[in-house]
């Protein structure tokens, strides 16, 4: 049996949660998130408390179960509380701006970059180093910030371009000089 599928989710207070079926709606103070499970899991709510469980022992079932119990939690964590993810801008005149909902960089290029934000995304600039993206949708967090690294990632040699807060980046030795 998955450890993580048959892990029970406790829903918080002030979260609502509605099972139709397959589709599943999680309300909160954040938002709403909705999303359609395969029909191998079923979910079972009691007294605030949500048991997943798989329909037969087939391979595919097995391996649907723990992805369903995971994303179902964080979609109850998302609008309880939200998602945040921290980028850094290393690098001399790397800097970035917001002006309305539009990401400005400056990272090497002869032009800025401008990212808008999707829907449901904001984000925020506390210092020109540092970019927080938030929103409830864990995927769409991590993707939207995937892609602000991906305008300008870091290079081994000096480590310059954008990362995220906790993120190491391994250096290379770069010229060794000749010997002669």
């Amino acid at each position: 049996m998955s450890r993580i599928g048959k892990a029970p989710i406790t829903v918080p207070a002030g979260v609502d949660v509605t099972i139709e079926g397959t589709s599943v709606t999680v309300k909160g103070p954040q938002g709403t998130l909705s999303r359609v499970f395969p029909e191998a899991v079923a979910f079972a709510l009691d007294e605030g408390v949500i048991t997943v469980s798989r329909k037969n022992e087939e391979r595919e079932s097995r391996a649907l179960h723990g992805l369903s119990r995971a994303l179902l939690a964080n979609m109850i964590a998302g609008v309880s509380e939200g998602f945040t993810r921290e980028l850094q801008t290393v690098g001399v005149g790397y800097r970035a701006a917001l002006s309305g909902s539009t990401l400005e960089l400056q990272v090497g290029y002869s032009h800025p970059v401008h990212i808008t934000a999707p829907e449901g995304i904001t984000f925020e600039v506390p210092d020109p180093n540092r970019i927080l993206v938030r929103g409830i949708d864990k995927q769409r967090v991590g993707q939207v910030a995937a892609d602000i690294r991906a305008v300008r990632p870091p290079e081994p040699y000096k480590g310059k371009g954008i990362r995220y807060a906790n993120e190491h980046v391994r250096r290379k030795a770069g010229k060794a000089g000749v010997a002669r």
